[in-house]
């Protein structure tokens, strides 16, 4: 199963966390029987996978558009990870495999890819997947008119070439590390698309894929229904059903799993530590913690007069008290990061430090910039303006929306004044993120297991609807981006990608936050959970529910 392992994945883990290189691991005494259950269940049960019944998980967001690479946000790609296929997937272990094709060869030290497909798969109108599609989805990325954020990968190949009905070949002018994650993404079906517009079309809300699941019901505001696809080339998954309700506030969402109306959610820390504790909760309910593939971050918009000046930058990162942030908002179940990759991997520069809180400095930085006067109430003011400006955070993300109170609390400290603006997630994307219109985000980012961040980072992607939405512009982590991705040698790539971090340091167009722990917490009736290097979700559609368990049934 593919789950948020490529980077058509923005900011929010909407529903569930992801595991972490440190490996998931379920909490000891947890795994116990589940609501309803026998004190043994017979060895044949527990042996013997079953299909029905259905899961019913949270999400705090709805999607905003379901045709993969049209869309950046988590909402949405949880829910094409489950329509659609790809030629490759990573496993339990991170390695890369063959998931739509049946075999691939790297060849020429990295500049050539030949690839295979299974001759078994078929999009949910019946219709065959075969190489036409991989070079229609190719074609589409790399024309300008097409309105993602994802074409880099496929601009980097020189050429393709179908070679017969399932096969195919990909040319590079030079290795490109990213390689193997670009042929990660979703195959498009050519015969839905094909000549249609992509912006407003009808199959952003009824997608055609192949994957494990078909959306059968979308009821804005309320949920989406998924139902098995009884063509899966993998086989058909052993639930019925996967259920995604909409509940914009985690407290809500929290009532609704106590109340049996949830299987499955992501745990705050509090509910995580302090509220589901006790003989209850460790019979009905497994729950699961590791560090997860994602980091928070407060971004400036540096198109903003106010963040031009890295001084500014760099004083308002010494105003912030990272550990306090973890103490007081994941109550100490995360890590403090000083860049845009997991501590602990390869591509970590472990010689950095988390920048820390430093009021004096600051002050003495912004009044260097010329932030020197200050107004009745302690703010700062330059050339008649104090310096005042907003925060935007998304509904339904307690964890940003107290990172950002606490922020402000610790701004007033340093003489700067900071409002807080709460925003409903697909707008919150699209109308102002996308956009450019904000002065700073709290947002978050998945980290990926290969560290190129060339769509995030370089300059060309510093363009509307881009994911360089901050405008962060730098010639020379331009130049370390482009030899990064062209160079296979990893003892290369770890220097280019230090030196990256050392001028985001230097230069904070993001004042880096924390890494949170993932915190999935799954009703105790569902088995084949099998924890994992990539988390729990990588083999979903092999979750099943014993027979006497399964509480609904979908009706043929």
């Amino acid at each position: 199963m593919k789950i948020k392992n490529i980077l058509f994945l923005l900011c929010c883990i909407a529903t569930v966390g992801i595991g972490g290189l440190s490996g998931c691991e379920e909490v000891p005494d947890e795994n116990k029987a589940g609501k309803g259950f026998p004190v043994q269940l017979s060895e044949e049960e527990l042996k013997t996978p079953v299909q029905g019944g259905r899961i019913l998980m949270g999400s705090i967001g709805e999607p905003s558009n379901l045709i993969p690479y049209m869309a950046s946000d988590s909402a949405s790609a949880e829910i094409t990870d489950l329509l659609f296929v790809a030629p490759l997937k990573y496993d339990k272990d991170l390695n890369i495999v063959p998931w739509a094709a049946a075999s691939y060869e790297v060849l020429e030290g990295g500049r050539l890819l030949r690839f295979v497909l299974r001759d078994d798969i078929l999009w949910e109108d019946g219709e065959p997947l075969t190489a036409d599609d991989v070079e229609f989805t190719y074609e589409l990325m790399i024309n300008p008119d097409t309105p993602t954020a994802y074409a880099e990968n496929f601009l980097a190949i020189s050429s393709f070439r179908k070679t017969g009905r399932l096969s195919f070949e990909v040319r590079y002018e030079k290795p490109f590390a990213r390689s193997l994650m670009t042929w990660m993404g979703a195959i498009l079906p050519r015969h839905a698309l094909e000549g249609k517009p992509l912006i407003n079309s009808p199959l952003a809300r009824k997608p055609i894929g192949a994957g494990p699941y078909r959306l059968t019901a979308w009821e804005p505001g309320a949920k989406l229904v998924l139902t098995a696809s009884d063509t899966y080339f993998e086989g058909r998954p052993y639930l019925d059903e996967v259920v995604y309700r909409i509940i914009p506030d985690p407290s809500t969402m929290f009532l609704e799993l106590k109340a049996g109306k949830l299987d499955m959610m992501s745990l705050s820390p509090q509910q995580y530590l302090r509220q589901t504790e006790g003989e209850r909760w460790s019979r009905d309910w497994r729950k699961y913690k590791y560090l997860s593939f994602g980091y928070t971050f407060l971004g400036f918009n540096l198109r903003h007069p106010f963040f031009e000046d890295v001084r500014v930058r760099r004083a308002l990162s010494m105003g912030i008290d990272r550990q306090a942030l973890i103490d007081g908002v994941l109550w100490g179940l995360g890590v403090p990061t000083v860049g845009p990759y997991k501590p602990g991997t390869w591509a970590y520069n472990d010689r950095l430090t988390p920048v820390e809180q430093n009021v004096a400095e600051a002050r003495r930085l912004l009044a260097e910039a010329g932030w020197t006067e200050e107004n009745e109430d302690g703010i700062l003011v330059r050339d008649g303006k104090p310096f005042s400006f907003t925060i935007l955070v998304n509904q339904g993300n307690d964890q940003r929306i107290k990172s950002a109170v606490i922020i402000q609390n610790q701004f007033r400290k340093i003489g700067v004044d900071v409002q807080i603006r709460t925003v409903e997630w697909a707008a919150f994307i699209t109308e102002f993120v996308n956009k450019g219109r904000f002065d700073a985000v709290i947002l978050g980012w998945n980290i990926l297991q290969d560290p190129d961040l060339f769509e995030v980072w370089h300059s060309s992607s510093a363009r509307p609807g881009g994911l360089n939405f901050t405008g962060y512009q730098n010639a020379n982590v331009d130049a370390l981006l482009e030899e990064a991705r062209t160079t296979t040698d990893q003892k290369r790539r770890k220097e280019l990608y230090d030196r990256f971090q050392e001028i985001l340091d230097e230069e904070q167009p993001y004042c880096f936050l924390y890494v949170p722990y993932s915190l999935p917490i799954v009703q105790a009736r569902f088995q084949g959970i099998k924890p994992a290097l990539s988390g729990i979700m990588y083999n979903f559609d092999r979750w099943w529910i014993p027979k006497r368990f399964q509480r609904y049934h979908v009706q043929p």
